[in-house]
This record gives structure tokens, sequence and C-alpha cells, in this order.
């Protein structure tokens, strides 16, 4: 369990510098041509990468902890902790898409269209590269998120894609612009506040349900059902519990076994059950086997 966590904690952090220094390239060019081109979309779109930066330190320090080993105080670990590091993200996202969407709101409500400035192509330019990198971006953290099944790192992922959808909604205000309409600029930034408050609010959703003890899927339930029964010793199943704990799955069991068996032999049995199901599944952190004499 060491190995495997030592192994979450490196491909996590590699990860994530990977995705610091992305975004420090890209914030500062999405700002430099923001300013340079006169577009307001553009510059909401250099904060939003520039968000990134901050979040991604939460998501490094949050997956740190979480694969701090069990102590005396905390005999079950610390993986909610990094449950905790995606709700942070969450908010802060939030807090950045609200900033970006009042200042759209306050452009499109003054009314005086004609005085913006239309943005020139260095923004138009910095909104497509943003585009392709930010999806990349994407795939390549999901894919390292879904490797080790890390809640916070996923929502790293949907991070950058909100930031991707972020750098389409500036390009169609840029390119609205740019053919006759500038309020275009501020709409644009209006729909990238909306797109990073639903990532926002995906993001909470996902880490509260991890944060709440509730059972596993029924899927991965009958699949330990399962495991169990081709033990050939085992008569049957009293109790089969599940519970997932940040993103490991804790499971408690009774099994029936001859009546007749020595406390040894049914305790090799309940070892052979408890060694299956942990070889089997790599989500199951700790099992409980309750041995009980078949009627």
């Amino acid at each position: 369990m060491r190995k495997e966590t030592d192994n979450f904690t490196q491909v996590a952090n590699r990860v994530a510098w990977v995705t610091i220094i992305m975004n420090v390239v890209l914030a500062l060019g999405k700002l430099l041509s923001g300013i340079l081109a006169h577009s307001s979309a553009m510059i909401s779109d250099a904060v939003h990468s520039a968000s990134d930066i901050f979040s991604t330190f939460v998501v490094m320090i949050g997956i740190k902890m979480a694969g701090k080993s069990k102590d005396k105080e905390h005999p079950y670990g610390h993986e909610r902790l990094e449950c905790v590091a995606a709700v942070v993200l969450s908010v802060v996202l939030l807090i950045t898409g609200l900033g970006i969407g009042a200042g759209a709101l306050k452009t499109i409500l003054s009314g005086n269209y004609e005085e913006l400035v239309i943005p020139g192509i260095p923004a138009l330019i910095a909104a497509i590269v943003s585009i392709v990198i930010k999806e990349a971006m994407y795939w390549y953290t999901r894919l390292h998120a879904k490797r080790i099944d890390s809640a916070a790192l996923m929502a790293d992922a949907w991070h950058h894609r909100s930031d991707a959808f972020s750098s389409i909604g500036a390009l169609i205000g840029i390119l609205g612009a740019r053919m006759g309409f500038p309020i275009m600029d501020s709409v644009a930034s209006l729909v990238i506040f909306i797109f990073i408050a639903k990532a926002a609010f995906d993001i909470f959703k996902d880490a509260m349900d991890k944060m709440v003890d509730h059972a596993c899927d029924e899927e991965t339930q009958e699949a330990i059902r399962k495991c169990i029964l081709q033990n050939k010793e085992v008569q049957g199943i009293d109790l089969l519990r599940t519970r997932v704990f940040g993103n490991r799955i804790y499971v408690d069991l009774e099994i029936q076994v001859d009546g007749t068996y020595s406390l040894r032999k049914a305790h090799g049995i309940a070892e052979e059950v408890h060694d299956a199901i942990e070889n089997n599944f790599d989500k199951v952190k700790h099992i409980m086997v309750h041995v009980n004499p078949a009627e």
C-alpha cells in the first residue's frame, strides 16, 4: 500500500507541474494578446488560466495530504483530504467565474457599445492556440486521473476543459466584434462565466458525494459477491456491506462455513476470502470478514 501511495503521489505531482508550466505560459500569452488587441474576453480568459495555476497548487497539496500514512488520530488514513482539495478548487473556480461574469454584465448593461474597441488579430490567434492546448491538457490530465483514480486530478482536468470552452467563447466573441458587433466580446465573457460555474458545480457535487459514506455501485458489489462464492468452502453470504471512503472501498462481510470446522480452519477460509477480494479489486483498501456456522 505504501508503494501504491508513492506512485499515486508521483504521477499526480508530475501532471500538476506540467499543468502549472503550461498555464503560466498560456496566462501570460493571453494577457499580453488581450491587452495588445483590446479584448476583454481574452483578458478574462487570461484570468481564468491564471486561476488554474493556483487551483493546481491546491490539488498538489490535497493529494500530498491524502497520501499520508494512517496514524493514531487517523486510523483509516487521509484519503478524504483529496476531496477537500476538490471542494476548494470548485469554490476558487466559481469565484473566478463570478468576477468575469460581473465585469461582462456591467459592460453589457452600460449601453455604451459605440465606445467599445474592436479586438485585434493577436486575440484571435491566442484564442485558437488556447483551445488546442487546453483541450490537450484536459485529455492528458484525465488519462492520469483515471489511471490513479484521483478526484482532485479529475477536477483539475475539468478545469482545463472549462478553460477550453471559455477560449471558444472568447474566439466567438472576438470574431463577432470584428464583424461589426463589438458587444459580442463582452457577451463572450458572460458565456465563459456560465461554463466556469457549471464546471465548479460538477466538481463540488462529485467531491461531496465522495466525502459522504455510501455504498459502492451495484456492479462492483455483485462482482465482490461472485468473488467470495468462488471459494468452495463458503456456503453462503449473510452480509455484504461496502462503503466508499474518498476513492477507496471498505468491505464488511459475514460468510457461512461448515460449523464443524475448527477455529483454525475457519480462520484460514476467511483469510482466503480476504486475500481474493484484495487481489481482484484494486480500490478495496480494507476488508473485515466474520465467519458464521452454516445452518
